[in-house]
């Protein structure tokens, strides 16, 4: 599913203009990634946790030159669902 079709559906179920609709889910983003780059979680009860981890400083290997690099600590986005929405979706989706 692309953002054209959470458009699409959104329009269909609530009846609002395509540009409104996008619109919204445009700034819904903007305020996740905008929170996330302050260092602030986004809590959505009943869907998840956007949330900010911090990754340890580690030691990576260049292979084309076979040498070893520091890969610094860093900050990364990251999303847990919430338990109720992974119980709907283990509990629907069906593997041929």
């Amino acid at each position: 599913m692309t953002k054209a079709d959470i458009v699409a559906q959104i329009v269909e179920e609530t009846g609002l203009e395509r540009t409104e609709a996008l619109k919204a889910v445009e700034a819904f983003m903007n305020s996740v990634k905008g929170s996330l780059s302050k260092g602030q979680n986004v809590y959505l009860r009943g869907f998840g946790s956007f949330v900010v981890k911090e990754r340890a400083e580690k030691t990576g290997r260049n292979i084309s030159k076979n040498t070893a690099i520091i890969i610094p600590a860093h900050n990364i986005p990251s999303f847990k669902p919430a338990k109720t929405f992974v119980e709907e979706v283990k509990s629907n989706v069906k593997v041929d």
